[in-house]
């Protein structure tokens, strides 16, 4: 009996602890409801129209300036190989020789038939002219000597094909082939890369392509080589754009001996248009949000509104306004934490 007691009364003091508590706090919270703020500090400045030159940094993957898969035209099996991966080749240089018995020897019998045929349709025509054959005869002598003659230089086609070669100056990158194995028409036996030029295509939305030319100067830095800078130029921008509504452009820039750089690398490209724009633009910490919901509170009497705008490029410390706000408006660059749409505010230095 006394246990009840005493559970009873534990129960009636914590309820009266409890209902003090939700009294206090309601209590707290009409205090603070009748809490009232006559203003806000805050520092505007203002948007203003300005002269900007527009630049983008982009990223961008480094190609070669040319990349060839050398193709064998002719079948056999592979008597020589004269490169390996790595290897710096010349233009027309032979990397890879076929077995070229069979075809040096069909050369050697066309070129004697034509020697043949040469000489016959020569001595045909002579004797053309001395009307001691007929228009028939001279034609078959000329058919003759023109079908000797394409089987010649069909047979000197296959007998160079036993020597595959490179149609450029570059490096070899790979080599699929050895001594010993059989190639056929259309196999890929070798690729071959020239990097003493390089490219760079990077993707520029419809709102900034108008902005640049082909022609136009434009920097490039890599990782590989921090503060080193190259030097390109755009070589051609696309007139269609891609799903993305996007424009690839295409920069090219000489190799460097000093610090070479290597296909497949990534590059930061810094494109700068060449003459400089007026555009509206507002401080940067301005901002209230991201730059893909912007807003910003804009004071007029007093008062802050907020309000959505449009926002574009950066440009250091300044952002590029599309649409929401108008010259000589005023925004709230600090204090704006505090801020609520309407709130009265209290403009400080």
């Amino acid at each position: 009996m006394k246990k009840l007691k005493v559970i009873a009364v534990v129960v009636v003091v914590f309820s009266l602890i409890v209902a003090v508590l939700i009294r206090n706090r309601a209590q707290i919270q009409a205090e603070t409801r009748n809490l009232h703020v006559d203003s806000y500090s805050v520092t505007i400045a203002p948007v203003e129209k300005e002269n900007v030159v527009h630049s983008l940094d982009l990223v961008g993957t480094i190609n070669a300036n040319n990349d060839v898969r050398i193709i064998s035209q002719t079948s056999g099996k592979v008597t020589d190989v004269l490169c390996r991966v790595g290897d710096y080749e010349t233009a027309k240089s032979v990397l890879i020789h076929v077995d070229d018995r069979l075809q040096e020897a069909a050369l050697k019998l066309a070129q004697v038939s034509l020697e043949k045929a040469t000489k016959d349709y020569s001595r045909y025509r002579q004797l053309y002219k001395e009307n001691s054959i007929t228009d028939s005869q001279l034609e078959d002598a000329q058919l003759a000597y023109e079908s000797a003659k394409d089987r010649f230089v069909i047979a000197r086609r296959q007998y160079d094909d036993t020597r595959i070669n490179t149609p450029i100056s570059g490096f070899v990158t790979s080599r699929a082939v050895n001594v010993g194995d059989y190639v056929t028409p259309g196999m890929v036996v070798a690729e071959v890369v020239d990097i003493s030029k390089l490219k760079v295509t990077v993707s520029v939305n419809e709102r900034d392509v108008m902005d640049f030319r082909p022609g136009d100067r434009v920097k490039i830095a890599t990782d590989v080589y921090p503060g080193v800078d190259f030097t390109g130029f755009i070589k051609t921008i696309s007139s269609k754009a891609d799903a993305d509504h996007t424009y690839p452009v295409e920069i090219e820039f000489a190799n460097s001996r000093q610090h070479p750089l290597k296909a497949g690398m990534f590059a930061n490209v810094f494109l700068t248009a060449r003459a400089a724009s007026e555009s509206l633009m507002m401080p940067r910490q301005a901002l209230v949000g991201s730059v893909e919901d912007p807003e910003v509170f804009v004071v007029k009497d007093g008062v802050a509104r907020i309000r959505k705008i449009v926002v574009g490029a950066g440009y250091n410390n300044s952002l590029q306004v599309l649409s929401g706000l108008n010259a000589g408006e005023t925004v709230v660059t600090t204090g704006q934490d505090n801020l609520e749409d309407g709130y009265k505010v209290n403009i400080v230095d």
